[in-house]
C-alpha cells in the first residue's frame, strides 16, 4: 500500500526516547479508551481478507432508501444538490476536507466522482487483521456501513492511506490528527478490535499533543 510505504520512510523518534520524555502520555476519554483495547502484535490470519465480506453500500440501516455512500455525502458536504428531486444520488456539493483542509467541489461523473471518496477511518483490511475475520456476516456488514467509521474525504489522500493503521499513515493536515486518531479508537472500542504496539504508540504520540481529547460522538 502506498500509505504504508510513506509511513515507513517518515522520520520517527524511537519508542525508548518517546517514553523517557513522556511522549506516550495522554489524557482524556480517547486515551483512556485506548488503554482498554487489546494489544495483539502478531494476529493469526486464518481467513483471506475479502473487502466484499463487509458489504459496503449493500445495506440501508436507516431505511431511507439510500446507500451509505449517498448518506455520508449528504451528511458531510454542503450546498448539496441531487440528480433527482427527492432522490438519493448526490449530484454536487462542497466538501471541507478534514484530511487536507482543502475545499473540494464535488460533481458526480465518471471523471470527477473520485475526487471525493468515502474513507473507512479504521480500514476494512486493518479491521480484518484486528479481529473482524472471526465475526459473522451481520457484524461485518454493520461495521462496513457504520456512519461512525465513515468520512467523505479527499480522494487522493484516501488512496494514499490504503489500509494503513495510524502507525503508518496520518492525515496530512496536522490539526485533524487528534480527531482522526480518537475516531479510530472509538471504532475499535465499539467493535472490540485490537491494536498493535506500534499502532498504540502512534496513537498516544498524537494524543499527547491534545490533552483531554474526547471520543467522537456516535
Amino acid at each position: 500500500m502506498i500509505g504504508i510505504t510513506i509511513g515507513l520512510i517518515l522520520p520517527r523518534v524511537s519508542p525508548q526516547v518517546s517514553r523517557m520524555t513522556g511522549g506516550y502520555t495522554a489524557t482524556g476519554d480517547a486515551a483512556q479508551t485506548l488503554g482498554t483495547l487489546q494489544v495483539v502484535d502478531r494476529p493469526k490470519i486464518h481467513r483471506h481478507y475479502n473487502r466484499d465480506s463487509f458489504g459496503f453500500k449493500e445495506t440501508d440501516d436507516d431505511g431511507n432508501g439510500c446507500n451509505i455512500r449517498e448518506d455520508v455525502l449528504t451528511r458531510d458536504l454542503k450546498n448539496v444538490t441531487y440528480t433527482q428531486p427527492g432522490g438519493c444520488k448526490v449530484k454536487s456539493g462542497v466538501l471541507s476536507d478534514p484530511y487536507t483542509g482543502k475545499s473540494i467541489q464535488f460533481v458526480r461523473g465518471v471523471k470527477t466522482s473520485a475526487q471525493v471518496q468515502i474513507d473507512h477511518v479504521v480500514a476494512l483490511e486493518n479491521a480484518w487483521q484486528s479481529g473482524a475475520q472471526d465475526w459473522d456476516t451481520a457484524k461485518r456488514y454493520q461495521m462496513g456501513n457504520d456512519p461512525y467509521n465513515l468520512l467523505a474525504v479527499d480522494g487522493p489522500s484516501n488512496q494514499e492511506k490504503g489500509s494503513a493503521s495510524a502507525a503508518y499513515w496520518l492525515p496530512p493536515r496536522a490539526e485533524y490528527r487528534c480527531d482522526y486518531v480518537s475516531r479510530q479508537i472509538g471504532v475499535k472500542a465499539k467493535y472490540g478490535l485490537s491494536v498493535t504496539s506500534q499502532e498504540k504508540d502512534a496513537m498516544l504520540g498524537v494524543l499527547h499533543s491534545c490533552p483531554g481529547q474526547p471520543l467522537p460522538k456516535q
